[in-house]
C-alpha cells in the first residue's frame, strides 16, 4: 500500500501545479486508501480537499509544509518541514503555527516557524523531516552527520514518537547523497 505524504496543490501559491480533484481522483485510480495535502505554508485547499477526498472514500491528511528558522549560525538558512495533522488539537497548533509565522516572523516574504514554537504547539502533530530540504537532510547533504544526527535527536524530543526521517528519490541531483547518508 503506499500513500502519498506529500502533496502542493494549486493552493501553493508558489508552485502548486496538481488540482486537488485530480489528485484525488488519481489516488482513487491507484487504490491509495489515503492522500496528504500539504501546502506550502498554508491551508486554504484543506476544506475543499477534505470534502472532495472524503466524498470519494479516500482519507484525507491534512497537513502543511513548512519554513523552519535556521538552527544553525546563519540565520538567513531556511529550511522546511513537513508537518501531519494527528487530531484535532494538532489541527488547531498546525493554525496557529502558520499564524504565528505570518505575523510575527516573516522573512524574504514568507512566515517562518521558530523552533520554539514548535516546542510549545508540537501535539496533534506529526513532523516529517523535510528530507534534502530540512535541517537534518542540508547538514546530511553537506557531510556533517553528527551535525544530523544532533538536530534528528533534538527535533525528534520535540515530536516523541512523531518524527520521521524523510527519503525521497525524484531524480534530482542531490537526492542520492542524502539517501545514502540518512540510511548510515
Amino acid at each position: 500500500m503506499f500513500v502519498h505524504l506529500r502533496l502542493h496543490s494549486e493552493f501553493s501559491v508558489v508552485d502548486g501545479t496538481n488540482r486537488i480533484d485530480d489528485a484525488v481522483q488519481v489516488a482513487v485510480d491507484d487504490k491509495q486508501p489515503a492522500l496528504a495535502l500539504t501546502d506550502l505554508n498554508n491551508l486554504f485547499g484543506t476544506i475543499k480537499f477534505y470534502k472532495q477526498a472524503r466524498s470519494v472514500g479516500v482519507k484525507p491528511l491534512l497537513g502543511a509544509e513548512i519554513y523552519l528558522e535556521s538552527l544553525t549560525q546563519d540565520a538567513n538558512h531556511l529550511s522546511k518541514m513537513i508537518l501531519l495533522v494527528q487530531s484535532q488539537q494538532g489541527y488547531l497548533n498546525l493554525c496557529e503555527l502558520l499564524s504565528r509565522g505570518w505575523t510575527q516572523n516573516v522573512h524574504k516574504a514568507v512566515g517562518v516557524i521558530k523552533l520554539a514554537w514548535l516546542q510549545e504547539l508540537s501535539q496533534g502533530l506529526i513532523a516529517l523531516s523535510g528530507a534534502q530540504s530540512g535541517p537534518v537532510g542540508q547538514a546530511l547533504v553537506q557531510g556533517d552527520l553528527s551535525r544530523a544526527s544532533e538536530l534528528a535527536l533534538q527535533i525528534a524530543g520535540i515530536f516523541p514518537h512523531r518524527f520521521y526521517l524523510e527519503l525521497q528519490r525524484a531524480g534530482r541531483s542531490d537526492d542520492e547523497a542524502h539517501v545514502f547518508a540518512a540510511v548510515q
